[in-house]
């Protein structure tokens, strides 16, 4: 065979491949992890051109076709591999009848996969996953820019790595702000159902579970939309390229199948992200030790029937439904002078931080409320900001 200059497959995709195998922390490739599906093998398959291996390489092709026949990706190496034995190649998709478009497509799915497969984390964890109680038992972090999805598992409250996928992202990228954007939204988000593929067209595959966007922090800053959910592909295709929806988060079926099983409706976090921020679990656990004193901080001063250290807690910004602040602190002063007494007990705690350089953590919990003249129990959701340094509520209401 020849391929001496198939430049796309021989060195852009293989430089992503080797590039970080050297690499500490999130760029390490780590033996025995995700190492199934099709990732794995194309990035085995470049190895195998890499070292002029190519019937080897075609061998792989060939079984990964069968595994999956729908796959365009590996059906164009193979291609490629095919035109070798009688000429040298000129490009990725040497021969192949499609259209530019298409083709590009292909090329922008090969390198978004080969990324992802080799940059996966090793000791360091996303630095979103501040603290999941023991009843959320997974967490989905998505990179729209390397078009991958990570699983973490809630190892007695440390976020274990499981898994990661392939995604594709909506066809204008991602940080959505408008119905109709074709963007994929930013932020920390919950499964709130599930849809079987009984339910749906084929277009959806086997089947959708819709996130809460937009979320109480999206409608605060304007953001609209709706209808942003973990989908399928139609029963004809593989995948997708890495932009290619209206704003969902799309996965191949079989990869869907998996983790459906993990899914906690109202319950597991999806929290998406324009590109991974990766911190040691140290790290993260100083993070989170500092949010849980101010979080105690605020029931406590609750409890104290201090009305003003408790609202100290609480942004200049703060709203809560029709409330801003100011009316929020009326109404608190209020219902203070009828206490004689109050008990706040906070339990199952979530807190999970938004992407982004602003600092902001979605903090989950139930609260049991009791005083001498109400009590109730209801699960919270607040938002908490940094502001000079010092975390506040800027949101507050039921989850």
């Amino acid at each position: 065979m020849q391929l001496s200059s198939s430049r796309f497959l021989r060195i852009a995709l293989l430089v992503c491949v080797f590039a970080s195998s050297s690499a500490a922390g999130p760029g390490t490739i780590m033996a025995g992890v995700s190492d199934a599906g099709a990732d794995a093998t194309i990035a085995l398959i470049l190895r195998d051109i890499n070292n002029n291996k190519l019937d080897a390489a075609l061998m792989r092709t060939e079984n990964l076709i069968k595994l999956y026949p729908n796959f365009r990706l590996a059906h164009l190496i193979r291609g490629d591999l095919l035109v070798a034995r009688f000429a040298p190649l000129q490009g990725f998709g040497n021969n192949a009848q499609i259209n530019g478009g298409k083709l590009g497509d292909l090329r922008e799915e090969v390198i978004a996969r080969i990324q992802g497969y080799a940059k996966r984390p090793q000791k360091e964890v996303p630095r979103y996953l501040l603290q999941m109680p023991e009843s959320q038992k997974y967490a989905l972090v998505v990179d729209t820019q390397r078009s991958r999805l990570y699983v973490y598992r809630n190892d007695k409250g440390q976020p274990s790595f499981v898994s990661d996928y392939y995604i594709s992202q909506g066809k204008a990228g991602a940080n959505k702000t408008r119905e109709g954007d074709n963007r994929t939204p930013i932020g920390v988000y919950h499964v709130t159902s599930h849809l079987p593929r009984a339910k749906l067209g084929d277009f959806y595959g086997v089947g959708a579970f819709p996130i809460n966007y937009p979320n109480e922090w999206d409608r605060m800053n304007g953001r609209d939309g709706h209808g942003i959910w973990l989908h399928g592909v139609p029963s004809d295709t593989y995948s997708r390229p890495p932009k290619a929806s209206e704003g969902c988060v799309v996965l191949t079926n079989e990869d869907l199948t998996s983790i459906s099983p993990l899914l906690q409706i109202g319950v597991t976090p999806v929290i998406i992200s324009q590109e991974v921020e990766w911190q040691s679990f140290e790290a993260v656990q100083n993070d989170r030790q500092a949010l849980q004193a101010q979080i105690e901080a605020w029931r406590r001063d609750w409890e104290s029937r201090d009305v003003e250290k408790y609202l100290s807690h609480y942004s200049p910004k703060f709203s809560s439904g029709d409330a801003n602040f100011k009316t929020w602190a009326e109404q608190k002063r209020r219902v203070a002078d009828a206490k004689t007494w109050i008990k706040v007990a906070v339990q199952n705690v979530s807190m999970l931080r938004n992407p982004g350089q602003q600092e902001i953590v979605v903090v989950e919990f139930d609260q049991d409320y009791r005083s001498n003249n109400l009590s109730g129990t209801t699960h919270k959701r607040q938002y908490w900001i940094k502001e000079a340094g010092d975390w506040k509520i800027i949101y507050e209401g039921s989850a």
